[in-house]
């Protein structure tokens, strides 16, 4: 017959074998490292991020860049990736509505804000770069666009996955809810696509960047 201190031991244990299996399913956070060689102490390092062509969609709205930049200054804070963006250059944007067809024109977009944090993340053991306090302004002109002369900001956070092969950053809807990160404009949840080849700036220039 089990006796009260013989049940308690049970539930003692179970709660001991519980926190062995939290402790060895927590990841930790991915650190910077170049050349497979993490950043260490006070040391940073600035990386640029340039996609080709970089597309956020507003519902009925698409607007594309052909050249979507970001500077960011990273370290590892603890053994953990961090960072800050601290420039978003943003040229040659266009819009096309859902017909293909260029209602509006876009008069100016800009980053705002900055810098926006940003921090590495693990998520289903592939390496992500998630970066908060996102903002964006859009102002788009024509006679016939419907938003003409309106500043739509974009606002929220967004994560991409990093690949530390091809040492690109990837951000999609599936990035974004991966990570559980979203972006908005006008109270509505957006789409923002983009592959961002990456590589460092300054000490580290010409060196394999990665995250793990």
């Amino acid at each position: 017959m089990k006796t009260k201190h013989t049940t308690i031991a049970v539930v003692l244990a179970a709660v001991a074998v519980l926190c062995a299996a939290f402790a060895t399913s927590a990841v930790a956070a991915p650190s910077w490292k170049f050349e497979g060689k993490a950043l260490e102490g006070t040391e940073s390092e600035t990386i640029l991020g340039g996609a080709y062509e970089s597309s956020m969609t507003i519902p009925g709205l698409t607007t594309k860049c052909e050249d979507f930049l970001y500077k960011l200054t990273i370290e590892n804070h603890e053994g953990a990736g961090s960072g800050e963006v601290t420039e978003v250059p943003l040229y040659n944007c266009t819009s096309d509505n859902e017909e293909g067809e260029e209602v509006c024109a876009v008069g100016s977009i800009g980053a705002e804000e900055l810098p926006w944090p940003a921090h590495l993340a693990t998520v289903s053991s592939s390496p992500y770069i998630v970066i908060e306090g996102v903002d964006v302004g859009i102002v788009y002109t024509g006679e016939e666009c419907p938003l003409g002369e309106i500043l739509v900001p974009v606002t929220g956070s967004a994560g991409g996955i990093i690949s530390n092969a091809e040492e690109t950053a990837t951000f999609n809807a599936a990035t974004l809810s991966a990570t559980g990160t979203s972006l908005e404009a006008l109270s509505t949840k957006i789409e923002w696509n983009g592959v961002f080849p990456t590589e460092a700036f300054e000490w580290h220039r010409e060196e394999a960047i990665s995250a793990s």
